[in-house]
């Protein structure tokens, strides 16, 4: 055995990540291939750091057409690039929004 330690984020109940800063791109590939999104593209990952961008400045929900506008694509780029915002918020590893938020996500 040996000592390296492996940082392995930890979720809530509803699959949130607690902590903002244990993720990493390589921790947004395996929750997309683990969720049935697939293997995350280029776009995909711009878009998800484009999301944790505005989610660090505003520290709340950010307008989606805004985050797309943020990576140079069209106001429906979530719709287009992921199966719904709450799992892009989900693999962006950002923590759960609340109830009230997860409803519009």
């Amino acid at each position: 055995m040996n000592n390296l330690s492996i940082a392995i984020p930890s979720f809530d109940a509803d699959g949130f990540m607690w902590e903002l800063d244990d993720w990493d791109e390589a921790t947004a590939r395996r929750i997309a291939r683990l969720d049935g999104v697939g293997d995350l593209d280029e776009r995909q990952i711009a878009l998800l750091r484009n999301l944790r961008a505005s989610y660090r400045r505003m520290g709340a929900l950010p307008a989606w057409a805004h985050v797309c506008h943020l990576g140079g694509f069209g106001a429906d780029c979530m719709t287009r690039l992921f199966p719904d915002a709450r799992e892009a918020w989900r693999i962006a590893g950002l923590p759960n929004p609340g109830e009230e938020a997860k409803a519009y996500l």
